[in-house]
């Protein structure tokens, strides 16, 4: 082939790359997506999801692999995101997420999940403090920047007390349950089944959310993953109404599978199903109360200045149906 010839080969190949090569960036995808695995309080469509391979065969056409990642904390899952390490956290209180944005961590809201206010308490020992007055001077523990914190944090209020009436300490759940039972605390912060083994225990209930804190959990995404892959949040978010479709279906055969993840009976299965509130879609009622939980974080002295959540709620969010 002469130079001429050569030429104009290797101009229709630059050509063609140019073509081609757009489009073929465009449809890029990551090779795995990073997703939280957080079964507590009692979030079963996200125990369905994973029980069932839904996401993984979701992700299957695209040769995109589910990289779960237990985290448990809503503190944790917010760091994980910021490092980049996180892409979706399935469930995550709104509380997290409002501390998060608070400190310049943006993290946003994608659908609601769950008003579970009956599965957040603080459990004392059988001679322990009876009443919230008597926390005064105690040592409790639990997760701190959380939704259990605030509610804590609120029921003291409404006594005419002050964080520093107590001693805080910060652990996970099971942490603080050893604490309560070893007799290194007062009280222990717990959620869901752990409140179902600690009555069992001779743990008592000295007070839940109820009238104290309307817990809102949702599903979350890092900004620039859902940037980036809009289509990869959509499927995922698909995925999950299908998850919340398929409970709503087959509820008994739902429940065996929360029964058998957190280890718990079938009843106590049902009983924290009754508490869940499981819903999908974010009401003008929930940008309210978190709202107020801004207000209240900021009064609180947890957070050093005002946050909007309107700002970081996905339209996605609003849009969901059951």
């Amino acid at each position: 082939m002469d130079r001429l010839g050569w030429a104009g080969l290797i101009c229709c190949f630059f050509l063609g790359s140019t073509l081609v090569f757009p489009g073929a960036k465009k449809e890029r995808y990551p090779q795995e997506i990073a997703v939280s695995y957080a079964e507590s309080p009692f979030n079963i469509q996200l125990m369905v999801m994973k029980e069932r391979g839904m996401l993984e065969t979701a992700f299957r056409e695209k040769n995109i692999r589910i990289a779960w990642h237990h985290i448990n904390s809503g503190a944790y899952q917010t760091q994980a995101m910021a490092a980049g390490s996180l892409d979706i956290a399935p469930v995550i209180n709104s509380i997290s997420v409002l501390l998060a944005n608070a400190a310049g961590n943006r993290v946003e809201i994608a659908a609601m999940v769950s008003r579970p206010s009956r599965t957040f308490a603080l459990v004392t020992g059988p001679g322990g403090p009876r009443s919230i007055q008597e926390l005064r001077g105690k040592t409790i523990a639990g997760p701190k920047g959380t939704v259990l914190h605030q509610m804590l944090l609120a029921a003291l209020q409404t006594e005419g007390m002050r964080p520093k009436d107590i001693t805080f300490i910060s652990m996970d759940l099971p942490e603080a349950r050893a604490a309560l039972l070893s007799g290194s605390a007062d009280g222990a912060l717990q959620a869901a089944a752990m409140i179902i083994r600690g009555k069992e225990a001779g743990l008592r209930v000295l007070f839940t959310a109820d009238g104290y804190v309307k817990p809102l959990l949702a599903t979350a995404v890092r900004p620039a993953f859902a940037r980036q892959y809009p289509e990869l949040l959509e499927l995922y978010l698909k995925t999950q109404m299908e998850a919340y479709r398929w409970i709503l279906d087959n509820t008994e055969a739902a429940l065996a599978i929360g029964a058998a993840a957190q280890g718990i009976s079938l009843e106590d299965a049902q009983e924290l199903y009754a508490w869940n509130g499981m819903d999908s879609r974010f009401t003008p009622e929930d940008l309210a109360g978190m709202r107020a939980d801004a207000a209240f974080l900021l009064e609180q002295g947890m957070i050093v200045q005002p946050v909007n959540p309107g700002d970081f709620i996905r339209s996605e969010a609003w849009a969901a149906t059951r």
